[in-house]
């Protein structure tokens, strides 16, 4: 049923009762109070919308017959405190999208549909940080596709069924804000993010000009400023621009270095220049090999660094390979930097590296995808020292900070280049005698033509929290890292896959079972460990506890890869996953 009053949803029998905080029990009495508190009478829906019986919020999608909208009654656009207006009776079963706005009589049934995918957001968001729910309601890909027709057909269904298929969505949708949720590095649900994303959707707007997106355009100009200023930038001078994601910001550097070396390439192609390599450590990012054969400078011509045991590059080995590519003939046009690998979360030593750099006169890219995010904490950002001297900077906040995604920013330290790498002059968005100042006109600076709004999410955020807000989170995730490590470190059944506190939030171990801990190191035994990890996670996601990932990486058979970047995240989580991993591999 629709998730209204209007719909006959009230599990405490009347709409009076199931909005008073005291008749619910326990978590959900508290939260219904502190709504109540602080919202008023609109707690009084919002609690009867959220928790049915009991303290857990009731699944979403059981039946397609406890699912089914029903009618409702509409919401109302007056600005009266309460509202004496006559409601209008809404029956999904007739209508469809076309008797939604911009039809001439659809401002009833707009305002009651998207008030039915309000409801529905909000029991998810709050199942979302329930941590007696599952991260993942975990089905096969055959098992779903039988389950729900997901077809496309000519003919258009009702909006009863739009919101059956809106609900069953999110049904089967990874909790990944869930506080038990660590399996990628993006994790986490900001509200106020949220809000923006909602905002960013319905502006409905593009990137590449002024004129259509004003305000937007000016906070891509702010924030990336500001985030320039954090690098160490002086003034926050430079360039730069949001886009999808770090494999893409990536691209952009490799892009805008080979045209720097090499402006003809632009016009004349690769067969007008020499043969160029980078240079990039083997534990880094698989977008450096992918962006240069994306260009056409290919795979062979990106040279893997060694790096020692904690996943760091060794600045010897790179210029030992800068001298031998020379010697070659070849052509060393950047060296991709790490700042928090994937795997291991180490940082490359910059100051080193742009020695080096300096040295060769090659361009210092540095992929801050994932550790970028520490420059905003004055107990971790001496991990980026030597950051200030790169030519370029990848940095996600959608990853460290929290900000839904996508929100990747390419920071450039020399303005005008990406603008003289990338413009095509298209005279029918970018016209020169524009009534305004033509350099708010970005769009000529990115490869893409349609470019999303990822500012506004990151910018609102910032304004929320402030700098400092930031701050805390990154230093309260690299706090429970510690905590993970100190736990496991010499516990029985666990093997860190090495030495030391983790750099980042990554932290990388086995989890060895009683029947492989008495035997012998050798293959046997290193055969059997690698299937462990993967019946564990296979456990995980089958029974929905939480969800981590894991990997081989080198000689090194798979093991755990344990990241935190969600601020939902507590003590009692990591002690979760120690005791949950033990649980499910116990009989391995």
């Amino acid at each position: 049923m629709a998730a209204t009053p209007g719909a006959g949803f009230w599990p405490f029998g009347s709409e009076e009762g199931a909005g008073d905080p005291e008749n619910h029990p326990g978590p959900a009495k508290a939260w219904c109070q502190a709504a109540h508190k602080f919202t008023g009478g609109i707690s009084t829906k919002l609690c009867a919308l959220l928790y049915g019986d009991g303290e857990k919020p009731m699944e979403t999608g059981a039946t397609k017959e406890e699912q089914k909208p029903a009618s409702r009654k509409a919401a109302c656009t007056c600005n009266k405190k309460p509202c004496g207006c006559q409601k209008e009776d809404v029956n999904y079963t007739f209508l469809h999208s076309s008797d939604l706005l911009p039809n001439s009589e659809g401002e009833t049934a707009t305002l009651a549909f998207l008030q039915d995918v309000v409801d529905i957001l909000l029991q998810y968001l709050v199942k979302n940080f329930d941590r007696s729910t599952k991260v993942i309601d975990f089905h096969y890909p055959n098992e779903l596709l039988q389950e729900y027709n997901w077809e496309l057909a000519d003919q258009p269904q009702t909006l009863e069924e739009i919101l059956l298929n809106c609900r069953t969505a999110l049904k089967y949708a990874i909790k990944t804000g869930h506080p038990r949720y660590f399996n990628q590095l993006s994790t986490g649900l900001d509200m106020v993010g949220l809000a923006a994303d909602w905002l960013t959707s319905t502006a409905n707007t593009n990137m590449f000009t002024y004129e259509i997106a004003p305000v937007f355009v000016l906070l891509e100009y702010v924030t990336l400023r500001k985030m320039r200023e954090i690098i160490g930038w002086t003034g926050g001078a430079g360039d730069g621009i949001f886009s999808p994601g770090g494999a893409i910001s990536n691209m952009y550097a490799m892009l805008i270095a080979r045209f720097k070396m090499f402006p003809e390439v632009k016009e004349k192609g690769m067969a007008a220049i020499p043969r160029l390599v980078a240079f990039t450590s083997e534990h880094s990012h698989f977008s450096v090999k992918k962006g240069a054969a994306a260009l056409g400078i290919g795979t062979d011509s990106v040279i893997l660094i060694r790096c020692d045991e904690r996943g760091k590059m060794i600045p010897s080995d790179l210029e030992r390979r800068i001298v031998e590519a020379k010697q070659k003939g070849f052509v060393p046009f950047l060296v991709s930097a790490t700042a928090g690998t994937t795997v291991y979360g180490a940082f490359d030593p910059l100051i080193a590296i742009a020695d080096i750099c300096k040295k060769y006169k090659i361009w210092m890219h540095v992929d801050g995808a994932w550790g970028g995010g520490l420059l905003m904490s004055r107990k971790h950002r001496w991990k980026l020292n030597g950051v200030e001297r790169a030519n370029s900077v990848t940095w996600n906040p959608h990853k460290m900070m929290g900000v839904p995604l996508q929100c990747s920013a390419l920071l450039v330290r020399e303005e005008g280049l990406m603008q003289s790498c990338n413009q095509m002059h298209a005279s029918y968005l970018f016209q020169q005698d524009k009534h305004y100042d033509l350099s708010y006109d970005t769009g000529d600076k990115a490869l893409q033509c349609g470019r999303h709004v990822d500012v506004f999410k990151l910018w609102l955020m910032w304004r929320a929290k402030g700098s400092i807000g930031f701050e805390a989170h990154i230093d309260k995730c690299l706090e429970l890292a510690e905590y993970l490590y100190n736990k496991i470190k010499n516990r029985e059944g666990f093997e860190m896959v090495f030495d030391g506190k983790p750099q980042h939030t990554n932290v990388c171990f086995w989890y060895v079972p009683p029947s492989l801990r008495i035997m012998e190191d050798n293959e046997e035994r290193m055969n059997r460990l690698s299937k462990v990890a993967p019946v564990i996670k296979a456990r995980m996601m089958e029974c929905g506890s939480t969800m981590v990932s894991y990997q081989p990486l080198g000689d090194k058979v798979n093991f755990f890869r344990m990241v935190i970047s969600n601020p939902a995240a507590a003590h009692q989580d990591i002690d979760f996953l120690i005791e949950e991993i033990e649980r499910l591999g116990q009989d391995l």
